[in-house]
């Protein structure tokens, strides 16, 4: 399966005899799937399968849709409100009661008064409403697949740069496991001569008891584990990025853990190299978890 970004836009206009419509489909990072639909009213039924059909093709992220419609002209009628224009009709009567001499209202004055003449949209048939609805979830289908395609797309670019971090990740490890200061040798004979240092400052101090604190620093200062571990995360992350689908949760975990393991790595540092590469490492695996926060 491909890999999906939680980003995308898609945007379709369509018709169906005299009406038009635009979808409008936008989607960002979310931590769950969240939809939230702008439809004109007395579209209940065309929410309900447009939520059904985002729900079965997006599994993570924040959606907006929206749908704009616009009614032909024909598809209207010029009609009298009888209510507003029986109250116009009285005030010209009570008017004319008491002013006299004022000039007759037009017929055209009278129309002109708002809410008298109306525009009523014409009656539809239930097979005409069907048809529109069909129409509509038909060009919606069309915007989804545009938005799904346009998330895969940023998915797959996605992709390439998480190999590309993963890669150097497994490459730091590979540096930092090849130091010369890393090895037994090399921490023992160092701690070896610390030791003689602090006995020739001090008499007073336990020769017995400095080598034992210095064998648990040299245990402590092995990276083995750490080094052991960001290869399995390594491992496993290739593994999700051939698998593909909805993996950013576990991506974003991996990420996790392979900052804890840097982190631990240059707490037990004994070099200004290893340091480094510790530190090198944090920088690449904090873009690492940036662009696993996009992944669906």
């Amino acid at each position: 399966m491909a890999l999906a970004s939680m980003t995308g836009f898609a945007r379709v206009e369509s018709s169906y005899e005299e009406t038009r419509w635009v979808w409008e489909l936008r989607s960002v990072n979310g931590k769950g799937m969240d939809a939230r639909l702008r439809l004109p009213q007395g579209l209940d039924g065309v929410e309900a399968e447009v939520r059904k059909r985002l729900a079965a093709k997006l599994k993570r992220g924040n959606v907006s849709v929206g749908l704009q419609m616009q009614r032909s002209q024909s598809d209207t009628a010029l009609v009298v409100n009888e209510d507003a224009l029986e109250q116009v009709l009285k005030a010209i009567s009570i008017l004319r009661d008491r002013l006299p001499d004022a000039p007759e209202p037009t017929l055209d004055g009278i129309l002109g008064y708002k809410g008298v003449l109306e525009f009523e949209e014409a009656e539809e048939s239930e097979d005409e409403k069907n048809a529109q609805i069909a129409a509509l979830l038909s060009s919606f289908g069309e915007a989804l697949n545009e938005l799904v395609e346009m998330r895969r797309s940023e998915g797959n670019a996605i992709a390439t740069l998480l190999k590309g971090q993963v890669d150097t990740i497994e490459a730091l490890a590979r540096q930092a496991e090849e130091l010369p200061s890393r090895s037994p040798e090399a921490i023992r004979a160092r701690l070896e001569t610390q030791v003689n240092e602090l006995l020739q400052a001090s008499s007073q101090l336990d020769p017995q008891r400095l080598h034992q604190e210095a064998a648990v620093l040299a245990t402590k200062a092995d990276i083995r584990e750490e080094l052991d571990r960001l290869y399995a995360h390594v491992e496993a992350v290739g593994d999700l990025l051939v698998k593909g689908g909805a993996i950013g949760r576990r991506l974003d975990f991996l990420a996790q853990e392979f900052n804890r393991e840097a982190n631990t790595l240059c707490s037990k540092s004994n070099s200004v190299e290893l340091t480094a590469i510790g530190l090198e490492l944090k920088t690449v695996i904090d873009q690492l978890r940036e662009q696993t926060q996009n992944i669906e």
